[in-house]
């Protein structure tokens, strides 16, 4: 049995375990929060190191995207070379190829119709498969990085706009704590609603389900999200706060579904080689042999 591990800075409260089969090979899936504590994911991934076949990063980016060009942030550098033996994924290879085809599948199926759609994607260089597709669908995009990012109240409308911002502001960003950028540990479990206008102006909100959950305002008017990690308690959560209904980019697994990073571990165990030497092209095609169907779920009828 092949075993894939998420060490996490997210909450330990959102752990979870279980065993899934893929192309007939059985999988144990594991998701270990750490709080927030970089020491403690770092001793986690150098005591399993060797002894898992893959390692997911989760609640932490290793790399961002914009304009063509890749960007490591400084800390996920620090976990990341922990793991000298298992290969570690942040998910980056299933947000420029899985998301990409969720968007596309899901206008091409007719099951959500883009076009002059408004669509919030609270972060873009985070979600950069995401953004390309959603610009190719012709949804009215506001992307959130400035917003949800660094808690600036400024819509970037364009791709261009948002690649010209990047390629100034991430080699400073990128240097910066990750607690600084993100909701780590027990923020994770905070909603604290900021932003209504952006959420309420929206038809569908799209991106990391965190960014989305720590701001999302006490009462929307029914609309949809498009995100990635979810739980139970989540889907009450959003069930209550008047969010019509919710498509997870990742199939459900134990009641859950999990990050990109974990699914990336998986493909990473299947294909047997180095994430480095794994081509677009590569995951492309396994993704289409596995069959993985976007989950959508209807939370208020």
């Amino acid at each position: 049995m092949k075993r894939v591990v998420s060490v996490s800075l997210g909450s330990s409260r959102r752990n979870h375990s279980v065993e899934a089969e893929f192309l007939g090979e059985k999988f144990q899936i594991e998701r270990i929060g750490t709080d927030g504590d970089m020491e403690l994911a770092i001793s986690l991934i150098r005591e399993l190191d060797g002894k898992v076949d893959a390692f997911g990063m989760g609640g932490i980016d290793l790399y961002l995207y914009a304009g063509g060009k890749r960007y490591t942030l400084r800390d996920a550098r620090r976990i990341a070379n922990a793991a000298k033996k298992t290969p570690i994924v942040d998910g980056s290879g299933l947000k420029n190829t899985l998301e990409r085809m969720v968007i596309e599948k899901l206008a091409a199926d007719n099951k959500i119709s883009f076009h002059r759609r408004k669509v919030l994607l609270v972060s873009g260089v985070d979600r950069f498969g995401m953004a390309e597709a959603l610009n190719q669908v012709g949804a009215e995009v506001i992307y959130g990085d400035l917003i949800f990012g660094l808690g600036i109240p400024i819509p970037l409308r364009s791709l261009k706009t948002l690649n010209r911002a990047a390629r100034c502001l991430i080699p400073i960003i990128s240097r910066l704590p990750f607690s600084v950028l993100y909701p780590t540990g027990k923020k994770q479990e905070q909603v604290v609603p900021k932003y209504a206008s952006f959420y309420q102006e929206a038809e569908i909100i799209a991106g990391d389900f965190l960014f989305i959950r720590h701001h999302l305002p006490e009462r929307m008017n029914g609309q949809t999200i498009i995100t990635n990690t979810v739980t139970a308690e989540d889907l009450e959560l959003l069930r209550s706060r008047g969010i019509a209904s919710l498509i997870t980019t990742t199939p459900e697994l134990g009641g859950r579904s999990f990050g990109t990073n974990v699914m990336e571990g998986v493909l990473v165990s299947l294909l047997e080689k180095h994430p480095d030497e794994i081509k677009v092209e590569e995951y492309s095609d396994l993704l289409n042999r596995l069959g993985l169907e976007p989950r959508i779920i209807q939370l208020i009828s």
